[in-house]
């Protein structure tokens, strides 16, 4: 059974990783998926992979963190499907971590840019839509934002996605009565680019299950939570990590 039959899911940060592990598995449970990044050559190309496997995606070009550009997405989004049923921020950035006096401002307001005030720009344009649709938002923080759990000298990056998990718990506070459910994942350690080249194997050892986790066992989570399974969920901020937060 599709889970997702006839429903339209944006998904922000797409071309790879998370978000294209997530987009695969939204399309091969019925939706339509708007596929958003900024990579033109990634997008049309999980854009094609998608719709050779039977899927129905459409890849839209935007910088999150640009006002202008996240307003003329949704829109095309909006204009191209009909409206917008579910919303996944998804888009984020993993700078090198590094001592606090030593890292650019730059860098620090480039994550805070596009890791927070990016899903608040997505979120308020896309809102209208989602009201009529009664729709769902999800959100991916991290592991790294939960307040029982400190990665390192990752300062700009635990602190954005920290916020973003207080972003999801305002919102599900008061959207419950406008009917749009909004929860929150925290993926742990997972192989995707942002880990590069680093052994895995040495990453596992902190892992209570053993081994690091893929984008799909993050999808399958994400694919509940932006379910009807998932409709009497608002406000969770469910880890994703094999138990590493623990």
């Amino acid at each position: 059974m599709k889970k997702l039959e006839k429903k339209v899911a944006v998904v922000t940060g797409a071309t790879s990783g998370i978000g294209a592990g997530c987009a695969r598995s939204f399309a091969e449970h019925g939706a339509q998926v708007a596929l958003v990044g900024r990579s033109l050559e990634k997008g049309r190309a999980l854009e094609s992979e998608i719709r050779g496997a039977g899927g129905n995606a459409q890849f839209f070009p935007c910088d999150v963190g640009d006002e202008t550009q996240v307003r003329e997405m949704v829109d095309a989004v909006a204009e191209a499907f009909g409206g917008i049923d579910i919303l996944m921020n998804n888009a984020g950035v993993m700078l090198p971590s590094m001592e606090i006096e030593r890292m650019p401002v730059e860098e620090w307001r480039k994550t805070f840019d596009i890791n927070i005030t990016g899903y608040f720009l997505v979120t308020r344009c896309a809102k209208p839509y989602l009201l009529k649709s009664k729709g769902v938002i999800l959100n991916n923080a991290s592991i790294a934002g939960l307040q029982h759990y400190a990665a390192g000298r990752s300062y700009a990056y635990s602190a954005s996605k920290a916020a973003v998990i207080q972003f999801s718990h305002q919102m599900a506070k008061n959207y419950g009565e406008e009917h749009i459910r909004v929860n929150c994942i925290c993926p742990g350690i997972i192989d995707t680019p942002i880990l590069g080249n680093r052994d895995r194997k040495v990453y596992a050892q902190r892992i209570p299950l053993g081994y690091v986790g893929t984008p799909e066992d993050v999808a399958k989570a994400a694919l509940f939570l932006v379910s009807d399974d998932a409709a009497y969920l608002t406000g969770v901020v469910l880890p994703v990590d094999g138990g590493a937060s623990l």
